[in-house]
């Protein structure tokens, strides 16, 4: 690949969209970024990226008031046929029509496509909780070319992590997930079920990632990139997950799992985070091993809105949820914001 769609996308805004803008609308105060859907977005574009979605593409952004329609009706006026000899107009999986792809909102309008909500009025817990690392790297994870506005930054900032009390609730469920299926990896090989036990140690091995994820405090993007990213946390070299994939044995799987859980406990300690002295207990009087209840009581023991400690260990949505049409679907998702509602009220009486 001769050039990347984050550098395409640049020599696009600096040659051509900008110099229109500044001609044509002076004074407007804009930014031109790549962000929104696409592995360019991450920087992880390479040849075969090409085959779809990929090409002259641009995020155009502007602050509430700005005329976003004359920006729109100016695009499609006096953008060019071609740039460097790529088409400016070509169709993409959600427009099968030859248009151009130049993206244009106001920053709210643009967050709130991608996360369901617009961060620049604040954002709840339930809010929170309704975001994936994915639809939050859209917005964030992507170059910016040229910013004037007000917001984007300030939008940008406000998505960089959760809220204390958020990340300690999405901790203890993501350790609580760990404890609840640990066990298992042992007790299903014991019974003649080694598929079953490969099955349950490549769930938990993910749930480390997501763990590892979190207490680096870095969003995870969808499944197809999420062990590139991985792979650059500077914890991935203490977690042997690929011993725990492919080990033979029972023993040797749970061990690594072990291993790296003790291994994440320590990276949560550094961050001075609540932390018992060992990860992994011994499950009852079996030969298997869990994660310590100690260590999801620390979390929630920290955790002082009232909002938060009423609902269930659950987790934000990717911790629940694993539809892709849901997951990806920023409607969807913000909809779900009433579970965590009715998760948070008294359980109702029944009276039979």
């Amino acid at each position: 690949m001769d050039v990347s769609g984050a550098e395409l996308a640049r020599s696009f805004a600096a040659e051509v969209v900008e110099p229109l803008l500044d001609r044509v609308l002076p004074g407007l105060p804009y930014a031109t970024a790549r962000l929104g859907s696409g592995s360019d977005v991450l920087g992880l574009d390479d040849a075969m990226s090409r085959d779809h979605d990929w090409g002259c593409r641009l995020t155009l952004l502007v602050d509430d008031g700005a005329p976003v329609a004359r920006i729109v009706e100016v695009l499609e006026e006096e953008l060019p046929r071609t740039f460097h000899g790529r088409p400016v107009r070509f169709p993409v999986t959600w427009d099968a029509a030859p248009t151009h792809n130049v993206e244009t909102a106001t920053v709210g309008d643009f967050a709130a496509g991608r996360l369901g909500v617009d961060p620049l009025g604040g954002l709840s817990a339930r809010d929170w909780l309704c975001l994936t690392g994915q639809s939050v790297l859209e917005v964030t994870a992507g170059p910016v070319f040229t910013d004037r506005t007000t917001t984007l930054a300030r939008c940008r900032q406000t998505l960089r992590w959760y809220p204390p009390d958020v990340e300690r609730y999405v901790l203890a469920a993501g350790w609580r997930r760990l404890a609840q299926q640990l066990p298992f990896v042992g007790r299903t090989a014991e019974r003649g079920d080694e598929l079953g036990s490969r099955l349950l140690c490549a769930e938990l091995a993910a749930d480390v990632i997501s763990l590892a994820f979190a207490l680096s405090r870095r969003w995870s993007p969808y499944a197809k990139w999420r062990g590139t990213a991985f792979a650059t946390l500077p914890i991935a070299g203490r977690l042997d997950l690929e011993r725990a994939v492919s080990a033979s044995g029972w023993e040797e799987r749970e061990q690594a799992l072990a291993d790296a859980a003790e291994a994440l406990l320590d990276l949560q300690r550094q961050r001075s985070l609540p932390a018992p002295a060992r990860a992994v207990t011994p499950f009852w009087e079996r030969p298997y091993r869990t994660i310590d209840e100690a260590v999801v009581r620390g979390l929630m023991a920290e955790v002082t809105d009232p909002e938060i400690r009423g609902l269930p260990p659950a987790g934000s949505v990717e911790q629940w949820a694993s539809c892709v049409d849901v997951l990806s679907h920023a409607g969807r998702r913000a909809s779900l914001r009433d579970v965590y509602e009715r998760w948070s009220r008294p359980p109702a009486l029944f009276i039979p």
